[in-house]
């Protein structure tokens, strides 16, 4: 018999005021392979909380990003923790040295409204 493993965290995507779950749709838009790499990095972050590099990194007070390395490119997924939830904000195939400015507001202001009405603060 295996031994069961203990979740840390709980993993919940962002669901925005429209019902729309921006992270979940863009996994269903990559390929298998793809989707699966990354669902293996989050679910070592959900069962190994807290890590640090190189998979996970701190951006800022509250927001961390899953570092996945996939066939010739790298992918990017952004997620804040309130209570035992990790709340997955955004995911993105990453084309340049640094995360887009763009891609930084939509996590930020994401990341607002999930823990403002978590009652966590920002």
């Amino acid at each position: 018999m295996g031994e069961s493993v203990e979740r840390v965290l709980f993993v919940r995507f962002y669901r925005a005021a429209s019902g729309n779950e921006p992270v979940r749709e863009w996994l269903r838009g990559l390929d298998a392979q793809d989707r699966k790499a990354i669902g293996e990095d989050i679910k070592t972050v959900e069962l190994g909380w807290p890590l640090g590099m190189p998979l996970v990194r701190k951006m800022e007070a509250d927001l961390w990003e899953i570092r996945i390395g996939l066939p010739q490119r790298i992918a990017r997924v952004f997620f804040t923790v309130v209570a035992s939830e990790m709340v997955l904000l955004h995911g993105f195939i990453k084309k340049a040295q640094h995360t887009p400015l763009a891609d930084l507001k939509l996590v930020r202001a994401r990341m607002r409204q999930v823990r403002g009405a978590l009652g966590a603060g920002s």
